[in-house]
């Protein structure tokens, strides 16, 4: 293990130098397949938001939003967040409240600098500096506390979309119930042909350093692009995508629409693929599966929808509900179709929200006006609740009276996320569950 120091005294691996195993075989050969999401998780992993051409004004509110949705999830399952070295501090003192930023500041007042909770030699033996309990170091970095069940895992990223550069993950049903990460090659969503930025090899790294840091075993499929927000299990063999995103240009144009299926059955443990026809309108993503149809249990979906035929996303989610009510899954059983709508009203970006915006040579710009794929698909589904994004919209609580009804042993927490939606994803993109 190759290490640098970072920060206020931290080591963080140097995953760029350090070339750690991975797995060559399939998870399939090996037995092992992709659950569904309201399946029961170890925990969830996100990463803290900085990156100015996503995140505008500084990212303060995506930030205080994204705090939120940590402590929500952390109410039921454990939550790593990522950072890079030099954001510890800031992350630490954005979860420690206002009653702790009150004594940093009498601090600095008179003098005192402030110190970053708990190195990695309080972690190895279970002594803490700070806000809370001791942790036993992973194998890739340190846990570093940020609030009751939720740490910190020093790593660095290009953005903040755990769902699409995090590890899919695999179980295999036995006794020791493994879990195995999968790492796909991430190009930011469409590489030279219509990626959103010119640089994500930090980000094509995180899924083998996330693997590494929670001690699991890591598939190498760096072989083929796909993003965690691409793919939907059902965790009973399964998979919903949509053509839209899996046959664009900028991800597998040397694969045939077989030969991508064949993939994903040998790496999630797949017998079926539903390839509806495309996602919401205008989502930059190429139109990410997670945005526009989701399972809620084996043999049910939810499916964004509108009523307004004079709305784009009508004929789009038509097309969808028409293969929807014509497949059967991997096991012979119609679809139950749940409609859940989206916004009323399209969620824009607004003169205020560009005036915030700092972007980098060869990234995505953004427009005022320019209408984002807000959708309350986009939800994640944890050990305890779901949490909803919201929207001041008056279609926010008719989304969550319809998932109260489908996740009856859930607590439903919604959550206002225009912040998240701002930078061009929302909840569920921010979140990738590790069972």
């Amino acid at each position: 293990m190759i290490k640098k120091r970072c920060g206020k005294g931290y080591e963080v691996a140097d995953y760029k130098k350090n070339q750690f195993s991975k797995i060559l075989t399939t998870p399939v050969e090996d037995g092992f397949h992709m659950p569904g999401e309201f399946e029961p998780h170890r925990g969830c992993v996100m990463i803290w938001p900085v990156r100015p051409g996503s995140w505008p004004h500084g990212a303060l509110e995506a930030q205080r939003t994204f705090v939120e949705i940590a402590r929500a999830i952390a109410k039921s399952e454990t939550v790593w967040m990522l950072a890079a070295p030099d954001q510890v501090c800031a992350v630490q003192e954005a979860f420690a409240g206002e009653e702790e930023s009150s004594r940093n500041s009498e601090k600095k007042e008179r003098g005192q600098e402030k110190v970053c909770v708990q190195g990695p030699e309080e972690a190895q033996t279970g002594q803490n500096t700070g806000n809370g309990a001791g942790r036993s170091a992973c194998a890739g970095s340190c846990e570093i506390p940020c609030a009751p069940n939720i740490y910190l895992l020093p790593i660095e990223t290009d953005d903040a979309w755990a769902r699409d550069i995090g590890p899919t993950c695999v179980v295999r049903r036995s006794r020791d119930k493994e879990v195995r990460g999968i790492d796909w090659n991430f190009n930011a969503w469409g590489g030279s042909v219509d990626g959103l930025y010119a640089h994500w090899e930090k980000d094509n790294l995180a899924a083998g350093a996330i693997c590494q840091a929670l001690e699991m075993a890591c598939y190498d499929a760096q072989h083929f692009v796909l993003e965690g927000g691409a793919i939907h299990s059902d965790g009973e063999g399964t998979v919903l995508v949509t053509e839209a995103c899996l046959l664009s240009p900028g991800r597998n144009p040397k694969m045939t629409k077989a030969q991508i299926e064949d993939t994903l059955k040998k790496y999630l443990g797949a017998q079926k693929v539903i390839w509806l026809p495309r996602g919401i309108w205008n989502d930059e993503t190429n139109e990410h599966i997670d945005n526009v149809c989701a399972f809620v249990r084996p043999g049910e979906v939810v499916l964004a929808w509108t009523d307004d035929k004079s709305d784009p996303q009508w004929g789009l989610s038509n097309a969808s509900l028409r293969v929807l009510e014509q497949e059967t899954d991997a096991r012979g059983r119609r679809f139950i179709v749940h409609k859940l709508p989206i916004p009323a009203k399209p969620v824009c970006i607004t003169e205020e929200d560009l005036a915030g915006f700092v972007f980098e040579e060869g990234e995505d710009t953004r427009e005022a006006g320019e209408r984002l794929a807000a959708s309350y698909v986009n939800f994640y589904i944890a050990n305890g609740a779901v949490i909803v994004p919201q929207f001041g919209d008056e279609n926010d609580r008719q989304a969550v009276r319809i998932l109260a009804g489908l996740f009856p042993e859930r607590e439903i927490i919604p959550i206002y996320a225009r912040p998240v939606i701002v930078g061009g994803g929302n909840i569920h993109c921010i979140t990738q569950q590790i069972p």
